[in-house]
């Protein structure tokens, strides 16, 4: 369920910011492009969360 959430997540921010700073640059706007962009955001927003260790660092004292 986190997977889905992190994509639809990606895509609402992604387009959302794909078509602000498009606006501002006077440039037509490619859904496409946020697409892609997001699912690619997403992936490493997933691979970062898993690579992260889970839970708080023993002291070894």
């Amino acid at each position: 369920m986190r997977y889905i959430l992190t994509f639809v997540w990606s895509l609402m921010l992604v387009t959302l910011l794909n078509y602000v700073v498009g606006a501002i640059a006077n440039v037509p706007f490619n859904f496409e492009t946020g697409a892609i962009l997001s699912v690619v955001l997403a992936v490493l927003v997933i691979l970062l969360g898993e690579s992260l260790p889970e839970g708080p660092i023993s002291d070894h004292e």
